[in-house]
């Protein structure tokens, strides 16, 4: 798993290691019961504060996507598909917006987006 942490990009440092970890734990880079870097080892390897590390972790925590033993580490949980389709959902929704305000300020009917969105699942793009 690479993280790589840009002081450009809109999220906070921890948000930007969360989400890192969120993806490559949909994408199956990181498997169920996976072993996450140490919170010291991840801090000295991005050089920033261990306590950013541990935040990330603790908001991962908390989500559910992973589980912490205490003398042995961090894990990837065992994926809660309901948790998953909510933060995809989530994502979709946030598409949805930004696609919305676009088609308001172009002056594109709601019936012209729903062709758009007609064609793209009908190709499957």
């Amino acid at each position: 798993m690479n993280i790589i942490i840009s002081n450009n990009n809109g999220e906070t440092i921890f948000e930007q290691i969360e989400n890192a970890i969120k993806q490559a734990i949909f994408s199956n880079e990181l498997k169920e019961e996976d072993m996450l870097p140490s919170v010291r080892s991840l801090a000295n390897d991005l050089k920033i504060s261990f306590l950013t590390v541990k935040r990330a972790y603790d908001e991962l925590e908390q989500a559910g996507f992973i589980r912490t033993v205490p003398g042995k580490g961090s894990f990837v949980a065992p994926k809660n598909l309901e948790l998953i389709k909510e933060e995809k959902l989530k994502e979709i929704q946030d598409y949805i917006e930004k696609i919305y305000n676009i088609s308001k300020v172009a002056n594109i009917s709601e019936d012209e987006i729903k062709e758009l969105f007609k064609i793209i699942f009908e190709e499957g793009i």
